[in-house]
């Protein structure tokens, strides 16, 4: 194996009556919607645009919540190993969240004590969105901001040309 490649992933979390949204897709473990962000895209606008294109719903306020690092694991080649460097967004958006049938064919809400089964990232992540939550004391005021990609550490220059960054 030779090196860890850093993914710059958007992730979003929409907080609905019913839980947080999860989607799932061929590997059956349900995870929050995101994904890889494009060349030249923030994480946070990738976080949007994910969310759009895995459930259809269109946000239209947010805000960047927590960065997160899951852990270093092979790639499926087992020729790198890769680590997601996520930046957490909390979402509102409208519509209703239907599966996209090509990455994501089923939609679940988490809850404390519900029987979904999640990735060991996505429980993390939203173990700390509950911390963060408790720490905020309930306030429902949403900022549209967005990040500046410039200053990441895990960013560099050049590379592969997906999603995916030699570290």
């Amino acid at each position: 194996m030779s090196g860890v490649r850093y993914r710059r992933r958007g992730t979003a979390i929409v907080e609905t009556d019913r839980g947080i949204l999860l989607t799932a897709g061929r590997h059956g473990k349900f995870e929050l919607p995101g994904g890889g962000a494009e060349r030249g895209e923030s994480r946070f606008i990738a976080a949007f645009r994910e969310l759009t294109e895995e459930t259809g719903l269109l946000p239209y306020a947010a805000e960047i919540i927590f960065r997160h690092r899951g852990e270093i694991r092979p790639t499926m080649s087992g020729r790198h190993e890769f680590q997601n460097h996520h930046t957490v967004c909390l979402v509102k958006a409208s519509g209703t969240p239907r599966p996209n049938g090509k990455d994501v064919q089923r939609i679940a809400h988490y809850y404390p004590g519900c029987n979904v089964s999640i990735s060991t990232e996505t429980k993390q992540i939203i173990e700390r969105y509950y911390e963060w939550k408790k720490k905020r004391h309930g306030t429902n005021e949403f900022n549209i901001l967005d990040e500046d990609d410039a200053d990441a550490q895990d960013v560099v220059e050049g590379g592969a040309g997906n999603d995916y960054e030699n570290g």
